[in-house]
């Protein structure tokens, strides 16, 4: 068949077509109501993204002052390990500043920090807090609220105030329980199962 052929039966094979008037246009319609089961799974969709997994809670504090110390240990420190935190002779593998941050700002933050730290493998850290001396009533707000936070973590195995060159009542030493990482690597070093 020739390319004229070709053209004369497709016209024969159209004969009686007619050719479309309007523009190729989509038909767009107001969308379907959600069904009440729709709307609940997406309200659930959008709570369990915004949901708070931050443990620390901020009710019950005990207001500490400019000059308090915060001391903790759990069970199963040693007294030896306890005592070179206390005396800042553990190097400081990470720091957090909490000066000027609202009790909300520093509850995200400490919480943060404790979970990253673990994670990679930190043990002796330095939180920066402040004593609140400039306060009109000389409560260390941030202060009282991190001597609660850090025993609310399962994590945190032990803090001290700092020295003084590392802040002294304005700041303290925490000591991580190591993570699984470093356990096991322990564990393979010193050939204990």
């Amino acid at each position: 068949m020739t390319s004229k052929d070709e053209r004369l039966q497709f016209l024969q094979e159209m004969d009686g077509v007619k050719p479309i008037r309007r523009r190729n246009r989509a038909k767009v319609e107001s969308p379907a109501r959600l069904t009440p089961g729709q709307l609940e799974r997406q309200r659930a969709a959008v709570l369990e993204a915004t949901r708070d997994r931050n443990p620390l809670t901020a009710d019950h504090v005990e207001w500490l002052g400019p000059g308090d110390e915060l001391v903790f240990k759990r069970s199963g420190i040693q007294h030896g390990v306890f005592k070179k935190l206390r005396m800042g002779h553990y190097d400081i593998e990470a720091r957090l500043d909490l000066h000027r941050k609202t009790v909300e700002e520093a509850r995200q933050e400490v919480f943060n920090f404790v979970r990253e730290g673990v994670r990679f493998g930190a043990r002796n850290v330095l939180i920066l807090h402040g004593k609140g001396e400039r306060n009109p009533d000389r409560i260390a707000v941030i202060k009282s609220y991190l001597a609660k936070w850090l025993k609310e973590l399962p994590d945190v195995m032990a803090f001290h105030s700092a020295q003084t060159h590392h802040g002294g009542t304005g700041a303290v030493y925490v000591m991580f329980r190591k993570n699984q990482q470093d356990k096991d690597s322990n564990r393979e070093r010193h050939g204990s199962h």
